[in-house]
């Protein structure tokens, strides 16, 4: 099975990754790798760092000449702003930051040093993972994507653009889909720069092509949606998540709500509907996989708001560090990778985990199997 894990700080040397389990077979491009991680990197709203990243991998080990061969696959992300030693210590801690939780836990009354690993740094190196997994699905012909639906109290209305969600989507500032709601999205973003605030908002995952199968009911932690929630939810300022229709059917009569399933000579089963956002007791059911991501403002405000001076007790204004206004489109690009990530999990749970001639070979015979059920 997959495990990763991550190691750097904001403002340090770079962020390392280290992915074990990827099996031996799988062509991985780096130039893909790198163009994720653009992705993660653009957004109306974004910081002053963006414009100073430019963020490239370097593989340390597990590929030759663009294969992997089933060792771990370690990669190093430079840090164009490495300045960690220079940088002043920090005393007041900003709300809703790990600030003044993470220094008390870790007996660190210079949340500097908490700051710099608990910042969203760190998920550039969960996006070249996932653009890993991704180019692992794309074997599978599973596709994955990300738009925003949502900044402050601006909604997108999808009705008419369904079809043509992703390519609008890549084309947009804000990734939102819908030209006239990203302009009044970019209105509101730019009147919380003015009145140094910030802004968050929801963003939307759709994977489509998922086989049936996927996750399982047996025990609680081998529920699909479990999986995905919590995936989504390790990321910096998202506070909660949703999957397929899960807030609005809570008010709904179960008769509004459940996918009714249909069945035709030649294609099997189907469903008209997909309010269930393609899981059913925690497995897929081969409708598209849709999830949002519900992320708070971010914490970091040009002008701050009260806090405390940790060595004096007395009432003081948070630190004010450099950040973004809104990083909405950012989260669902990471988003992105951590359900890539989750979803080729449960692939090598389902088909083999070792090499991938083995894998597409019972990836095509389970596949034969479900067309005959």
């Amino acid at each position: 099975m997959l495990r990763f894990l991550t190691a750097g700080e904001s403002h340090g040397k770079g962020v390392v990754s280290i992915l074990e389990g990827y099996p031996a077979g799988v062509g991985v491009d780096v130039k893909k790798i790198n163009s994720e991680l653009a992705r993660r990197q653009v957004g109306y709203g974004r910081g002053g760092r963006m414009g100073i990243e430019k963020d490239k991998v370097e593989v340390l080990s597990g590929l030759k000449k663009g294969l992997s061969f089933g060792a771990p696959i370690a990669i190093f992300i430079k840090n164009k702003d490495f300045s960690i030693d220079k940088m002043p210590s920090i005393v007041s801690p900003r709300p809703g930051h790990a600030d003044l939780a993470g220094g008390m836990k870790y007996g660190l009354k210079d949340f500097r040093l908490i700051l710099e690993r608990a910042s969203a740094r760190e998920t550039v190196a969960r996006v070249a993972i996932g653009a890993l997994c991704k180019q692992f699905l794309d074997e599978f012909k599973v596709s994955i994507f990300s738009h925003v639906t949502q900044i402050g109290n601006v909604k997108l209305n999808k009705k008419n653009i369904l079809s043509k969600i992703k390519n609008l989507a890549e084309n947009s500032k804000l990734r939102c889909a819908d030209k006239k709601t990203e302009l009044e999205m970019i209105k509101l973003i730019d009147k919380a720069k003015k009145e140094k605030d910030s802004l968050g908002g929801v963003f939307e995952v759709i994977v489509r092509n998922l086989p049936v199968g996927l996750g399982s009911y047996v025990q609680w932690d081998k529920r699909l949606d479990g999986l995905v929630a919590q995936a989504v939810l390790s990321i910096p300022a998202v506070k909660a998540v949703e999957v397929g229709d899960g807030i609005n059917n809570a008010s709904l009569f179960g008769s509004n709500v459940q996918d009714e399933i249909f069945y035709k000579k030649g294609s099997g089963f189907n469903r008209k509907t997909n309010a269930a956002g393609g899981l059913e007791g925690g497995i897929t059911n081969g409708e598209p996989l849709i999830v949002r991501g519900y992320m708070k403002p971010i914490a970091t405000l040009a002008k701050p708001l009260s806090s405390v001076n940790v060595a004096s007790k007395k009432t003081a204004k948070a630190t004010k560090e450099r950040a973004d206004i809104c990083a909405v489109p950012a989260a669902g690009v990471i988003a992105e990778s951590m359900i890539s990530y989750t979803l080729m999990n449960s692939f090598l749970e389902k088909f083999g985990s070792d090499n991938m001639s083995e894998i597409k070979d019972n990836f095509k015979n389970y596949k034969e199997k479900i067309k005959k059920f």
